[in-house]
């Protein structure tokens, strides 16, 4: 269920898109996830860092996206996104010797030290070359296109990385 609110703002992105175009669709995106902060706010009284890392960006890019009327802004969204998200991992590992993803899941899944630095590499390439996916697909591909793409094909490429980290994980926590 997590799953699908956390999906809410691009699934009423999508739906608004069909309905009224890209600027409308913006701005939809933007007041779903302001509201999802706000909600996280009144009941739980913490805001998960990812929610609030997401409000600033596309309320930053969406805002641009609607001021100027160039919807290039929005498009670049989910490759700032990814981008940022694979230099954390990375500046967090290098610099700090912090393992984000052992630190988030570590929990639930269990490795060893060197597994845990793989896994963590491999996503930040894997978030490197989805942001540059979603890139291709904005620039050499109609609107509508990307639009679909961005729910459906970026959904369904997390979707396949998270069974081979599955599958990397069940082999590897046997080690």
């Amino acid at each position: 269920m997590k799953f699908l609110y956390d999906l809410l703002p691009v699934i009423l992105f999508f739906i608004s898109y069909k309905f009224y175009g890209i600027y409308t669709a913006t701005a939809v995106a933007i007041a779903t996830t302001l509201l999802q902060i706000m909600i996280a706010l009144i009941t739980k009284k913490t805001v998960d860092k990812m929610l609030i890392f997401n409000g600033f960006i596309i309320t930053f890019l969406g805002g641009l996206t609607i001021l100027f009327q160039d919807k290039t802004f929005i498009m670049w969204k989910p490759s700032v996104i990814y981008w940022l998200l694979s230099a954390v991992l990375v500046i967090s590992a290098l610099l700090f010797n912090k393992n984000l993803l052992k630190k988030s899941l570590g929990t639930q899944i269990k490795l060893n030290d060197k597994n845990w630095s793989r896994l963590n590499i491999v996503t930040a390439v894997f978030f490197v070359l989805l942001g540059f996916i979603n890139l291709y697909v904005a620039f050499n591909y109609d609107e509508n296109t990307w639009v679909n793409f961005k729910l459906f094909g970026i959904t369904g490429i997390l979707f396949i990385y998270m069974i081979f980290v599955t599958i990397f994980v069940s082999k590897v926590s046997k080690e």
